[in-house]
């Protein structure tokens, strides 16, 4: 059985979007999230900047394999893949929002 070309691009193109995203996470980084200082609670709030850029990293990654799906849904025309799609992308924004959503909910 043949692969169709289409297939391969479609992963070729979601493999760079990972790779650009693993990238930016990594670079893009302050000194202040570097270096421990001397006051603990600076520490601890490098810390938790920190995962929660993690988790906004996972979160896009997310989101752009849900933008993969839903595009790959359109193209085969599958209602169960479009609907699966969209609750991936729907959980990688709000994956993604993660810090302002609490932050917001505790005021």
């Amino acid at each position: 059985m043949k692969k169709s070309k289409t297939n391969k691009k479609t992963k070729l193109i979601f493999n760079i979007f990972v790779m650009i995203i693993f990238v930016i996470t990594l670079t893009i980084t302050t000194t202040s999230d570097v270096f421990a200082t001397n006051d603990p609670l600076a520490v601890v709030n490098n810390l938790s900047n920190f995962i929660f850029g993690l988790i906004r990293a996972i979160g896009m990654i997310i989101l752009g394999f849900g933008i993969v799906q839903i595009g790959l849904s359109l193209k085969s025309q599958d209602p169960s893949q479009r609907a699966n799609g969209f609750l991936t992308l729907a959980g990688g924004v709000v994956i993604t929002f993660a810090k302002e959503i609490l932050t917001m909910i505790a005021g």
